[in-house]
C-alpha cells in the first residue's frame, strides 16, 4: 500500500470512529432520558477473574452453581433472540449466552438498544459445555458497569499502528494480547530479580530523583529548578552516589529499582526515560559483581521461562554460565580484528582518523581505546560477553586494578550488541576519587558534555570510609526486551517518551 493508500484508509478509520462515536453518545442521552446510568457505581463479583470461574468449574463441571463476573466486551453476535459475546478480563476470556426468556424482555431490549462492544459489564449466570466443546457462562443477569464511547480496533486485526499503540497504549493493551502478556511478563520478571536480591540479604532503598548536582554515570542530565529554594536541580541521571553514601553509613547491602532520566538520542535502544536495577554490596571486588550478576540473570530466566537458551531475533542467546570474559583490548583484536600495533599508543590517531571516530580534544590513550571499543566491538557482540580491563580515564567512579593502575577493575555485560550491565570495584580512596572529580571538571571545560560534576560532598562521605564494595548497574527494559523477544525498546515500556503529535487524539 502507498502512501496516498495509507491516508485514504487512515482518513476513513477516522472518519468511522468519529460517526461512531457521535452514535455512542447518542445512546448516552438516550439512557440518561430513561433513567439508565452509563457510569453507575460498580456491582459486587463473588469471584476474582474469569480463570477462576474456569478453573473452579473444570474441577467439579457436574455441580451447578452460579458465578458473577464482570470486564469488557469484546465482542457480541445477534441471533435474534440470543446473544453469544466475548468477556475479557485482567485473566482471560469467556464465552457468553444471553437468551432474552432467560433475562427478560425489558434488560433484554436495554442491552439490544445500548451495550456495545467495548463497554464494560456485569454479569451472573451458570456454567455450561456448548455442543462445539466451549465452556460458556449462561447469562440470567446484566448490568452495564462503564459506557466506551468510541469504537475498538478492528477486532480481527487488533491495533496495529505503532504510533497509536504507544500514545494509547490503553488501546494497545485491551486489543493485543500478545502486548498484555508481555508487560505482564516484564512485571515478574522484576520481582524475580527483586526476590533474588531480598534472599542475599540486600535492602531495597530509595534515593532522590532531584539533585543538585548530576552524578553517577557518564550523561547529559534533564534540567529542572525548585521555585522555592530558587535553583536549578537535574533529573536522576544515576543513584550510585546516593546508594553508595548509604554503604558508608553501614547499609552493607543495598539495591534501587529505579526511574533514570538522560538527555541524550533515542533510538530502538534508548528512552530519555528508563529503569535500572543498581545493587552494592560491601567486602566484595568486581569479579563478585559477575558472580552475582550471572547468578541473577540465570534465576531470572529460569523463574520466567523452561531454560537458559532463549531465542531473540536470528540468535539464540545462552544465559548459561559462565559467561565469556574478554578484555578491551582482546576484544579489539578477537572480534574486530585489529591488531595489537594497530592499537598501540603509537599507533591509535592514525587507526581513528582512518575510520572517522572523533573524541573530544583532551582525550587520552584509554578514552581512544574505549571509542574504537564501541565502534568496532560491542555491536558484535552477541552472546552474554563480560568486558573487563577498562581504561582507568573512562571509569571515573572505579578502583584501579590492583595488578595495572592503568585499569579499572570494572565489567561491563554485553549481548545482542547492547550493553546490559555495569559494574566495579567501588573508588573509596577520597584523594584519587578527587582528581579523578578534577579530570572530569576538566574534560567538561574542555567539551565533553557527559563528564561527571565535581561533588564535593560524596568526597566528604567517602572521607568517613567506604568499605571495600562492588557495585553493579543493570538495565531492565533492555533485559525484558531479551527476554520476551523485543527488538524495539519502546515496546516494553508502556509509555515510553515520544515527540508531540500535532494530529488531535480526541475530539473536541
Amino acid at each position: 500500500m502507498d502512501t496516498k493508500d495509507q491516508l485514504k484508509t487512515a482518513q476513513s478509520t477516522q472518519e468511522t470512529e468519529l460517526n461512531e462515536h457521535e452514535v455512542r453518545l447518542s445512546k448516552v442521552t438516550k439512557m440518561q432520558e430513561e433513567g439508565i446510568q452509563p457510569w453507575p457505581s460498580f456491582t459486587h463479583t463473588d469471584i476474582s477473574t474469569v480463570q477462576a470461574a474456569l478453573a473452579e468449574f473444570a474441577s467439579n463441571p457436574t455441580v451447578e452453581k452460579e458465578f458473577s463476573l464482570a470486564g469488557r466486551l469484546m465482542s457480541h453476535r445477534d441471533h435474534g433472540k440470543t446473544f453469544f459475546c466475548n468477556l475479557q478480563d485482567r485473566s482471560g476470556n469467556i464465552q457468553l449466552y444471553i437468551k432474552k426468556d432467560v433475562i427478560g424482555d425489558n434488560v433484554f431490549e436495554q442491552f439490544k438498544k445500548y451495550v456495545d462492544v467495548g463497554d464494560i459489564i456485569w454479569v451472573k449466570g451458570s456454567l455450561f459445555v456448548t455442543k462445539m466443546g466451549e465452556t460458556t457462562l449462561k447469562v440470567n443477569q446484566f448490568e452495564l458497569e462503564s459506557k466506551c464511547l468510541f469504537p475498538l480496533p478492528e477486532k480481527f486485526h487488533g491495533l496495529t499502528d505503532i504510533e497509536q499503540r504507544y500514545r494509547q497504549r490503553y488501546l494497545d493493551l485491551i486489543s493485543n494480547p500478545e502486548s498484555r502478556e508481555k508487560f505482564k511478563k516484564r512485571s515478574l520478571i522484576v520481582q524475580a530479580i527483586r526476590n533474588f536480591l531480598q534472599n542475599k540479604d540486600f535492602l531495597e532503598v530509595e534515593t532522590p530523583m532531584l539533585h543538585p548536582i548530576p552524578g553517577g554515570a557518564a550523561a547529559r542530565p534533564f534540567v529542572t529548578h525548585h521555585n522555592a529554594y530558587d535553583m536549578d536541580l537535574y533529573l536522576r541521571i544515576a543513584p550510585e552516589l546516593y546508594l553508595k553514601r548509604l554503604v558508608v553509613g553501614g547499609l552493607d547491602r543495598v539495591f534501587e529499582i529505579n526511574r533514570n532520566f538522560r538527555n541524550e538520542g533515542v533510538s530502538t535502544r534508548h528512552n530519555p526515560e528508563f529503569t535500572m536495577l543498581e545493587f552494592y554490596m560491601a567486602y566484595g571486588d568486581y569479579n563478585a559483581g559477575m558472580e552475582i550478576t550471572e547468578q541473577l540473570l540465570q534465576d531470572a530466566v529460569l523463574k520466567n521461562f523452561d531454560n537458559l537458551k532463549l531465542q531473540f531475533q536470528d540468535h539464540v542467546v545462552d544465559f548459561s554460565a559462565p559467561f565469556k570474559r574478554l578484555t578491551v583490548e582482546e576484544s579489539l583484536i578477537e572480534i574486530a580484528g585489529l591488531t595489537k600495533d594497530q592499537i598501540s599508543e603509537k599507533n591509535i590517531d592514525a587507526l581513528m582518523t582512518q575510520h572517522k571516530i572523533v573524541v573530544h580534544k583532551t582525550a587520552g590513550y584509554g578514552v581512544k581505546l574505549f571509542a574504537l571499543f564501541e565502534a568496532f566491538v560491542e555491536s558484535k557482540i552477541v552472546q552474554p560477553t563480560f568486558i573487563i580491563g577498562y581504561p582507568i580515564e573512562v571509569s571515573p567512579l572505579a578502583k584501579r586494578d590492583a595488578h595495572n593502575p592503568n585499569v579499572a577493575a570494572r565489567f561491563e555485560l554485553f549481548m545482542c550488541g547492547m550493553e546490559f550491565a555495569n559494574g566495579f570495584s567501588e573508588l573509596n580512596d577520597p584523594f584519587d576519587q578527587a582528581a579523578r572529580f578534577k579530570a572530569q571538571a576538566d574534560a567538561r571545560e574542555g567539551g565533553d558534555q557527559e563528564a561527571h560534576h565535581y561533588d564535593a560532598d560524596y568526597i566528604k562521605a567517602l572521607e568517613f570510609g567506604l568499605p571495600p564494595a562492588v557495585g553493579v548497574g543493570i538495565g531492565i527494559d533492555r533485559l525484558v526486551m531479551i527476554l520476551t523477544n523485543t527488538s524495539a525498546i519502546k515496546d516494553v515500556i508502556l509509555f515510553p517518551t515520544l515527540k508531540m503529535s500535532h494530529a488531535k487524539d480526541s475530539v473536541d
